[in-house]
């Protein structure tokens, strides 16, 4: 059977951690930022980490 394709989508908007839990980076910050908080756009730095319900659905698109 041949090896199963990576999507470069994913693979390019999410990380694994050494504990296997998958990493993601927050959303609304492109634009319109003079309307949100510094607080909020401080936030939005941070990473965050993808919702358990969904883990195994990201996992199959990143080929693992």
């Amino acid at each position: 059977m041949p090896k199963m394709k990576t999507r470069r989508g994913a693979a390019k908007r999410f990380r694994v951690t050494a504990s296997g839990r998958i990493k993601r980076a927050k959303g609304f910050r492109r634009h319109i930022l003079t309307s949100k908080t510094q607080q909020r756009k401080r936030h939005l730095r941070k990473a965050a980490y993808v919702a358990k319900s969904d883990e195994r659905k990201i996992k199959r698109l990143l080929g693992l």
